[in-house]
């Protein structure tokens, strides 16, 4: 029997960047319990219930307590559990390191809509989830 996820990675699907990297570490993300989702799913809107503008801000992890990770803190999330990145989570997290991390990702969110059209990497058009490839929507337990 399969384990429910410990949290879920939710993305911008409307990113072409987005939504080809995330998918693209599905695999490994399962491993260590977590699951993904784009930040428009109907579930994701209703469990984060903040404004749209707010929610595709930033990449962010939604733990099943509830507890919510943004930004760069997702990556440092993940990197700290999984071995071979572990030594980037040790230096994302060094006093000047982690302001440079930090500054990286802030300034590739603010610019992942070109960096997706300078790359010809396609965004959302329908209601469909790559995550999956169908239209399945990807959700926590009804019970959550």
């Amino acid at each position: 029997m399969e384990r429910p996820p410990i949290g879920w990675v939710l993305y911008d699907d409307s990113c072409g960047f987005c939504r080809t990297w995330i998918p693209f570490w599905r695999k490994t993300l399962q491993k260590r319990g977590l699951a993904i989702a784009p930040l428009q799913s109907e579930w994701v809107q209703r469990k984060l219930n903040a404004p749209e503008e707010d929610v595709l801000r930033d990449l962010r992890l939604l733990l099943a307590d509830g507890t919510q990770v943004r930004g760069a803190d997702v990556y440092r999330y993940a990197m700290r559990r999984i071995w071979w990145a572990h030594p980037l989570y040790l230096l994302s997290i060094a006093p000047i390191f982690r302001r440079v991390f930090d500054w990286g990702y802030r300034t590739f969110a603010a610019n992942r809509y070109r960096v997706s059209r300078a790359c010809r990497l396609p965004a959302s058009h329908g209601n469909g989830n790559r995550a999956t490839g169908s239209n399945e929507t990807i959700h926590p337990t009804r019970s959550q």
